[in-house]
């Protein structure tokens, strides 16, 4: 790259990086106002929001199967204000739902509905079908029969209605089949041909705001109770500001630790990832500001797993350019070569990452797909700017004058390490942990009857709402009020909210029984001052309900099998896909073994840690298995090849990545366990265990694994 044209890109990069800081200053300063407007929206953890009470209509109390169906219903319909939203039941006939970022309950009210009940009938008047048979509803826009808009409801039904809906539409064509809700038509469409794939389309709207007024009745009455509103009211943050500020200021100082470690260790090109990673920052927040995505903990867990990874683009990039320079390419050549050689462990690392950001994201519920989007989002921005934009920096910097070799380093071909050598113990160390992880869940499910330290979010337990004569502030609860129902409660992981324009504060606990909840009121009163007449108490249901639990199960599954599959094609050979997979479950054992042996809560960050290590264990271990694929490609024409040394050499050749990168994403997740708030460090302790494991097992475990596969399981023996 010419001087002049060297100049004008790194003063564009220059320009970009200013402006998107100075954009990126205004989201955050907002973002700790807890502004939606000027900042990113929050979630329920963060910011609070409205919480609507919902009691069952009727004097009989109903099944443990209805409630939980209409909870999971229910969640999947607040899902559309916010995936954040969380819908647990109270007591044996009232549901809670509680959507953050809002501060309107009337208007969370006029949009929800209430649920009520849902009937398809004949012209005959007989029922044939009830609203716990429909899927979903969705207003829409068919552009295809007219040139004008038409709009429309699309309906999904079960696949038990789609049988029943299939066999009266045939019966009934071209007759009006009606759809009342608690007893009043609010639909009466004709029937236009036999429907059998459980799909329909309900037409003839006349503008998009009643399509979409018809798909919330729809939605509102495929629940199998019926509703009504008991309560609602705002609800402040479950962590307070303090959680807030102490994130962004660990994020802040994470990251200037990583460019100071990126300058120190790779000199021009550390430059140019340092500002290509702060346009990244920038550019993630903007997307994440202008599309209203909700942020919570898991949220902020994908953020420094995509900037993990942002930064591992780069030191694979930088570890081929020096590569190349030792090998007596010039400059130039070595910048072009280095990032033509480093482009297929990039794009296989975070395409598999990104396969299962998007399984995780259609299949699953809840907090799953909030961490799926920022997930998403940061896959996709951090291979833009270390392909294009850190490529851009160097070659312009390189343009500048930075030509010398010295300001780039070269990387000299290191004796192997006999990591194979070693397998045996290796396996074994692994083996231990993972054994000692089962025992003590054993032992713990003998001791107490439960295997990992299940918090309120998965076991469900006790609110306890208390009107105090005081405005608490969040900080003054954890250190004034918490302590006591510690105390009382035995419980380390109480969680508070305030309700907003009062002084009354929600208490979560683990299940409390007739006298805990005496001592717990006694404490109150004298500790306090408040009256037995201003605290209430009531059992809740997990908030992260069993069906949550199995969709979020399924989606990892498939989405372990998608990338399988992924890994098979682009490798070519199935003990690639089959050890990387491996090593995946390995990796969630020994981190699981942790949560065991600590007995740190298992909670809703519990599923975020470990999310955020499948896409950060099988990104490491892609990158080690490109550089076998490639170091085989080499050698195939040689007779005496030794696979043995091919994989230690493989595995040495990208240790400084599998170091750095290792170290760079620990060093931001450290720093929110400094820095953070006790839920924070409960989220960030497991994940460092994560990243250790992480990186010991893309060394130590997948090309081991691989070779074991390769000599055991193959018709040529080297």
């Amino acid at each position: 790259m010419k001087k002049k044209k060297g100049v004008v890109v790194f003063l564009v990069m220059i320009i970009a990086m200013l402006l998107l800081g100075y954009y990126s200053y205004g989201i955050v300063k907002g973002t700790a106002a807890k502004d939606n407007e000027k900042g990113i929206k929050l979630g329920l953890d963060l910011a609070g929001g409205v919480s609507i009470t919902y009691q069952v209509k009727g004097d009989e109390t109903p099944s443990a199967e209805d409630m939980s169906d209409t909870v999971y219903k229910l969640q999947k319909r607040v899902e559309t204000y916010s995936t954040e939203a969380e819908v647990y039941q109270v007591g044996d006939n009232r549901i809670s739902v509680e959507i953050p970022g809002v501060s309107d309950a009337n208007a969370i009210l006029e949009e929800l509905g209430t649920p009520g009940t849902l009937e398809f009938k004949t012209t005959e008047g007989e029922t044939f079908m009830t609203g716990e048979m429909v899927a979903d509803a969705q207003a829409a826009t068919d552009t295809s029969n007219t040139s004008s808009s038409k709009y429309v409801v699309q309906l999904k039904l079960t696949s038990e209605g789609a049988e029943i809906f299939s066999e009266k539409t045939g019966e009934y064509l071209n007759k009006v089949l009606p759809i009342y809700y608690d007893g009043e038509c609010i639909s009466y469409p004709t029937v236009q041909s036999q429907i059998t794939n459980g799909e329909a389309v309900i037409s003839g709207m006349s503008s998009y705001e009643d399509a979409e007024a018809l798909a919330s009745q729809i939605r509102s009455g495929a629940l199998k109770l019926e509703l009504e509103e008991l309560q609602s009211e705002v609800v402040g943050a479950k962590l307070g500001s303090q959680a807030i500020k102490t994130s962004i200021i660990a994020a802040i100082i994470g990251i200037l630790i990583i460019i100071a470690f990126m300058l120190i260790a790779y000199r021009i090109p550390g430059l140019a990832a340092s500002i290509a990673l702060l346009i990244y920052t920038g550019i993630v927040l903007a997307i994440l500001h202008l599309y209203h995505i909700t942020l919570t903990l898991p949220g902020i867990a994908g953020i420094i797993l995509s900037i993990g990874m942002a930064v591992d683009a780069n030191v694979i990039i930088f570890a081929r350019i020096r590569e190349e320079i030792a090998a007596g390419h010039t400059v130039a050549q070595s910048i072009d070569t280095g990032f033509k050689k480093a482009f297929s462990a990039i794009f296989d690392g975070n395409i598999t990452t990104l396969i299962a950001a998007a399984v995780l994201g259609l299949r699953g519920s809840g907090t799953v797909k909030g961490f799926a989007a920022t997930l998403a989002i940061g896959i996709v921005f951090s291979m833009f700017t270390a392909l294009v934009i850190s490529r851009w920096l160097v070659k312009a910097l390189y343009g500048l004058g930075f030509q010398d070799k010295k300001f780039y380093g070269e990387k000299k071909e290191r004796k192997s390490v006999n990591f194979l050598g070693k397998r045996g113990l290796f396996f074994g160390i692994s083996l231990a942990v993972i054994v000692a992880g089962f025992v003590g869940m054993g032992a713990h499910k003998a001791g107490n009857g439960q295997a990992l330290n299940f918090s309120m979010e998965f076991k469900g337990g006790t609110a306890t709402t208390v009107a105090f004569d005081k405005d608490y502030t969040i900080e003054e609860i954890d250190d004034q009020i918490v302590p006591y129902v510690e105390e009382v409660t035995g419980d380390a992981n109480v969680q508070t909210q305030k309700v907003a324009d009062s002084n009354s504060i929600i208490i979560k606990t683990r299940t409390l029984d007739l006298d805990e909840r005496e001592q717990l009121a006694t404490a109150m009163e004298d500790n306090f001052g408040v009256q037995e007449s201003d605290i209430t108490s009531t059992n809740i249901s997990s908030t992260i309900s069993s069906e949550m639990r199995s969709d979020a199960i399924v989606a990892v599954i498939i989405a372990t099998i998608c990338m399988l599959v992924y890994i098979w094609f682009r490798f070519k050979d199935i003990r690639f896909a089959s050890s990387a997979v491996i090593a995946l479950v390995h990796d969630v054992l020994v981190v699981l073994a942790f949560y065991a042996l600590s007995q740190t809560s298992v909670g809703s960050t519990f599923i975020a840690c470990m999310l955020t290590l499948v896409g950060y264990s099988i990104n490491a271990t892609i990158v080690i298995f490109d550089r076998i694929r490639e170091n085989m490609a080499l050698e195939s024409g040689r007779r005496d090849t030794d696979l043995k040394e091919i994989v230690n050499k493989s595995i040495t050749q990208t240790l400084s990545r599998s170091i750095n990168t290792s170290l760079t994403t620990f060093i931001m997740v450290f720093m929110l366990f400094i820095l953070g708030v006790s839920s924070i460090r409960e989220f960030a302790g497991p994940l460092m265990v994560g990243v250790i494991c992480g990186g010991y097992s893309s060394v130590c475990i997948t090309g081991a694994l691989w070779y074991v596969f390769k000599t055991r399981f193959s018709k040529k023996k080297k």
